[in-house]
């Protein structure tokens, strides 16, 4: 497996507290990764360490293969790109002087690439209007475009989407897509807004307290949330003889609820009920969410 970012028990203590606690995480080349996490979860002191903004307490990481103590690690982050917690952007200066700004940053001979840095931002049209009267989901296109100046291919992203509105929301989506498809760019995505992670994610890692709780593919992730009868009756008890009776899988959730996988029939799972003496009050399919998957991997609720 051809990997961009691998980490070995990485951890990262400020003072008493371990924002990182042996945090192995595995990144392949050309995946959408999502990096799943409440707040305060460790996602965006990875990130630092990532970055080189910070230092790991202990533990390792490599970037390309090359170990984050070596001599090399330099040169590999050339290939990376990031924007973190905020756009590294100059707010009196157009989106046109950003990018030549960053491109002069970097020693870059000429600023040819400028213009179509900012046709793949749909950012072209903004003519001389300064950044500070940007949507914020412009300022975070710009942001994403400074982080590609360098040609990296691997992009990493803090919580790109938090604070858009819908529509800002769907454009970084699709920057972020094309960005994958047609520049075979590796996307490492932080996020808590799991509903629009999972129109984008092709790898997760769940993070909790600092710890990697699991990683998964997108696929096989699909095959754990699986779809599901949702049965409220009138009580559990007579349910839970009737399914096993009945050879069905299932899970209790309350006393008046439960799941019932596979495709049973549904009218010989009614008459099997009222044979037990269990009334049906509510019966509708369900499919597990990629929140509501977290959230029984975890316990409690991801932060809104």
């Amino acid at each position: 497996m051809d990997y961009v970012l691998q980490t070995d028990s990485l951890t990262k203590t400020y003072k008493t507290t371990k924002a990182l606690d042996r945090l192995t995480m595995n990144v392949e080349r050309g995946a959408i990764y999502g990096f799943v996490g409440r707040n305060g979860a460790g996602k965006t002191t990875l990130i630092r360490l990532i970055c080189g903004l910070q230092l790991p307490t202990e533990g390792s990481f490599t970037l390309y293969g090359c170990p984050n103590t070596g001599r090399e690690i330099t040169k590999a982050r050339r290939r990376m790109g990031a924007v973190v917690e905020t756009p590294s952007i100059y707010l009196s200066m157009t989106a046109e002087e950003n990018l030549k700004q960053q491109y002069q940053i970097l020693g870059l001979p000429s600023c040819e690439g400028v213009g179509e840095l900012l046709e793949l931002v749909r950012l072209q049209n903004t003519g001389r209007k300064k950044a500070r009267d940007f949507s914020l989901g412009m300022r975070q296109r710009l942001g994403i475009a400074v982080a590609l100046a360098g040609d990296p291919d691997f992009l990493i992203l803090d919580e790109p989407a938090n604070g858009l509105d819908p529509q800002g929301i769907v454009e970084i989506r699709e920057l972020i897509l094309r960005l994958n498809r047609e520049r075979q760019i590796t996307v490492l995505i932080s996020s808590h807004i799991l509903d629009e992670l999972s129109r984008l994610a092709t790898h997760y890692g769940f993070i909790d307290g600092g710890r990697m709780v699991r990683e998964i593919s997108a696929k096989d992730l699909e095959a754990s949330c699986r779809k599901c009868l949702r049965l409220t009756v009138s009580d559990a008890r007579p349910l839970t003889a009737a399914l096993d009776k009945m050879g069905l899988e299932y899970s209790i959730r309350s006393d008046t609820e439960a799941d019932v996988y596979g495709a049973p029939s549904v009218t010989e799972l009614t008459l099997a009920l009222h044979a037990a003496g269990c009334e049906i009050k509510n019966i509708r399919e369900h499919d597990e969410s990629l929140e509501s998957y977290y959230m029984n991997l975890v316990g409690g609720a991801v932060d809104e």
